[in-house]
């Protein structure tokens, strides 16, 4: 079979959205990610204990890439414009912890030149925003998501490892004051740890006329505790929205959408639920992601990674490169397979893979 020009799989899905990791470091230790305070360890021992299951979580410190395995700026812009050139229109910088990797208002730069990119984002967990805010505007970031899992200062900090609430929400404020739009803001919900709080992260969202969104807890943290009793169901998360706020369905913006979205009736914010964990969206995927050390994945919990770092840096040209790039695109997976008998959990956390 010859396949099409542009960067398409084998179950007629076009690729439009990359997902760029800039970073595997990162200032925040958050509890479904990279837990590592004993409050977490506490949370997670005492749900292993309530669920009887005889293998409580082993929190261990992260082990970072070294520099030298990193991609260069001058990678990642010669790889973002081959896959603009295959279709790509939508970059989103992520980490890591993006804003830890030096010169990235630079990156920005480069990026928003590059013809076909139409929408360039960046994913963050806001401690540090402030102090490059108005660089990456200048440069040409187009958007801005934080993470906020929690408005209570005791509980943010159970979550993240971290005291940094009062940052975030000035990092928020700020972006909103750039006029970066839209401004998003996502929270990963856990049974037992936040999900009190959901009401309340909802009215932040009208309040400050916020894009917000809550996603179900995913299999993707280093301790490996997940389990399916601490994910909230994205339709209990909406029912409990409805049954407090008078909420609108809002028309998807594009047919790969992930979040389902509603908005308030007095046209302040909006709220979304990604739920990819009991409602799939596998269906209509249309992005790909390229690890901070190189590495292509086309699934969020792919088990098998393409080395493009290693074409790049053997000399590889740029035909090659593209050619590559849209083999394996090709064998992207059908879906994931949470919740299935053979699922397996990836090796790399949400931080080495990238948001």
């Amino acid at each position: 079979m010859i396949r099409p020009t542009e960067l398409s799989d084998s179950y007629g899905r076009s690729m439009r959205d990359l997902r760029v990791s800039l970073t595997d470091r990162c200032n925040f230790r958050c509890l479904y990610c990279l837990p590592e305070t004993e409050e977490a360890a506490n949370f997670y021992r005492g749900k292993f204990d309530a669920l009887r299951n005889p293998a409580p979580a082993k929190l261990r410190p992260p082990e970072w890439k070294p520099r030298s395995e990193i991609l260069s700026f001058e990678e990642i812009e010669r790889f973002v414009r081959l896959a603009a050139a295959l279709g790509i229109q939508k970059i989103r910088l992520t980490g890591g912890e993006p804003l830890l990797r030096q010169g990235i208002e630079i990156l920005v730069a480069k990026l928003a030149k590059i013809e076909g990119i139409a929408d360039l984002a960046l994913t963050t967990n806001g401690f540090l925003f402030a102090k490059k805010a108005e660089a990456l505007r200048a440069a040409g970031l187009h958007r801005i998501s934080f993470s906020l899992d929690s408005l209570d200062r005791d509980n943010f900090k159970k979550m993240t490892g971290r005291d940094g609430l009062k940052e975030v929400l000035a990092g928020i404020a700020l972006a909103q004051e750039l006029g970066l739009n839209p401004v998003k803001v996502n929270a990963v919900v856990i049974r037992g740890i936040n999900d009190h709080e959901i009401e309340r992260l909802a009215e932040l969202a009208r309040d400050r006329n916020l894009s917000f969104r809550f996603i179900e807890f995913m299999p993707l943290d280093s301790g490996r505790a997940w389990l399916k009793e601490l994910v909230v169901p994205g339709k209990e998360i909406l029912a409990r929205l409805q049954a407090e706020f008078a909420l609108q369905p809002a028309l998807p913006s594009n047919p790969a959408e992930t979040a389902r979205r509603w908005s308030f009736a007095d046209g302040r914010g909006e709220i979304g639920i990604i739920a990819p964990v009991t409602e799939p969206f596998c269906g209509h995927c249309n992005r790909i992601r390229l690890t901070a050390d190189g590495k292509i994945r086309t699934c969020l919990f792919s088990l098998h990674e393409h080395d493009m770092k290693g074409l790049m840096r053997a000399g590889v040209s740029d035909a090659e490169l593209t050619e590559q790039l849209r083999a394996i695109v090709w064998q992207k997976e059908d879906r994931h397979h949470i919740g299935e008998p053979e699922f397996v959990q990836p090796e790399r956390t949400m931080s080495c893979i990238g948001g």
